[in-house]
């Protein structure tokens, strides 16, 4: 069998996606995802202009070569690009190996280590009485975990509140939109809404909250002490993660469990942070981290060290990629949580899947390979529409993480 032909596929049905189709002389295909929020065409670019000729007439079977090749041969390799463009190649190529297997890929990476994928939704509203009826309303839907993201007093906007409650997705104009932040408005506000939230639901409800990057991490600590009698699951990406060390700070001030990864590409970004075990939970996830081949690799090391999986899976993350990641976390023994963003009816349409939801939690495809398609004559219906994520600033206009 050899490859014969790949395509890139940009659409927007709610939000822009890059998957690719790789093709086969034998008539089997398969598909990855390539999307980078907010930098999706370079990653098309990429793929069409330096991957794509190097796939014609390769053996389909060899992913492990195919990766190696394309990370060892490319020199100036990592970063999102790149490794968004590799994981589009190995995740299509082990959904064709599943068809040709007869098997869904969760068979081939050693079969179930669990009944079914614990996942969590992600309750918003600008104020705590409106938070604690989201919460109800997934909890009323199954969930077993949520993350909770509340506005805060003093401030227009905040990362994590969204307008639909149910698809969330911040890359909302073509040239970003600017917020305002202030650190000290939100230390001050979020012990007290947990506080609510634990007297409200009691203490079987896994809580999580995302503080998106924005502390420094003193800051980190402080938030961490307070929140340690709410007994959260985690606080995900506290700080900016270039500074690996600032973790052995947050570490020596707190036990609230800490999450990070999502930015991450390889397994170089997280191996201190792993191995130090500065950290609780990885998120790094099959799109942004070189496909199913390594993540495993990551969750593979993590596990070793006590750090379980919390893989990122938000809205840009397309359900091709949602359907990779099920059958990598349905296979792992250190699985820890899935983040599950419901897609849009039309994305659902656009990427037809047989993985579902069911009492709070997602059940991989059992079909050969990875159980989702892209529906090229839907995807065609909607075109690319530039969009970027927002900047954030502090209230004397000082550029801060978003």
């Amino acid at each position: 069998m050899k490859i014969t032909d790949a395509k890139v596929i940009v659409t927007c049905p709610g939000r822009n996606f890059v998957t690719l189709k790789i093709e086969t002389d034998e008539g089997v295909t398969g598909v990855g995802d390539a999307t980078v929020n907010g930098r999706e065409l370079a990653v098309a670019s990429y793929l069409n202009d330096h991957v794509i000729p190097l796939l014609i007439g390769r053996d389909p079977a060899m992913i492990e070569d195919t990766w190696q090749y394309l990370y060892r041969g490319a020199y100036w390799r990592r970063g999102p690009v790149t490794m968004a463009a590799i994981a589009a190649v190995d995740t299509a190529l082990w959904d064709i190996k599943g068809k040709i297997a007869g098997l869904p890929v969760y068979q081939l990476l050693g079969g179930r280590s669990r009944e079914g994928v614990t996942v969590y939704g992600h309750a918003n509203a600008d104020t705590v009485d409106g938070v604690l009826q989201e919460i109800s309303r997934f909890v009323n839907l199954g969930y077993r975990a949520v993350r909770v993201q509340t506005g805060i007093p003093g401030i227009a906007t905040t990362y994590g509140v969204s307008k639909d409650k149910l698809f969330y997705e911040p890359a909302d104009a073509a040239i970003p939109t600017e917020a305002v932040w202030s650190t000290d408005r939100y230390l001050s506000h979020v012990p007290s809404v947990f506080a609510r939230v634990r007297e409200e639901f009691g203490p079987e409800l896994k809580l999580l909250h995302d503080a998106h990057h924005r502390l420094t991490p003193i800051e980190a600590a402080r938030l961490g002490k307070a929140l340690e009698p709410y007994a959260l699951t985690w606080l995900e990406d506290p700080v900016p993660a270039e500074l690996q060390e600032g973790f052995r700070l947050i570490r020596q001030h707190t036990t609230t469990p800490i999450a990070v990864g999502e930015v991450f590409n390889t397994i170089w970004d997280c191996h201190q942070l792993i191995s130090e075990q500065l950290i609780d939970y990885i998120r790094t996830t099959v799109v942004h981290a070189g496909g199913i081949s390594h993540l495993r690799r990551i969750f593979d090391l993590a596990a070793l060290y006590h750090v379980r999986s919390g893989s990122h899976g938000a809205t840009d993350c397309s359900p091709v990629c949602m359907a990779a990641a099920l059958q990598v976390d349905i296979s792992i023994p250190n699985f820890g949580l899935q983040e599950y963003m419901r897609h849009t009816d039309a994305t659902d349409t656009v990427f037809p899947h047989s993985y579902r939801f069911e009492d709070g939690y997602l059940h991989p495809s059992s079909e050969p390979g990875l159980g989702v398609d892209i529906d090229e004559g839907l995807a065609a219906l909607y075109p690319y529409r530039p969009a970027a994520l927002p900047v954030n600033r502090l209230e004397d206009h000082t550029m801060h993480n978003w």
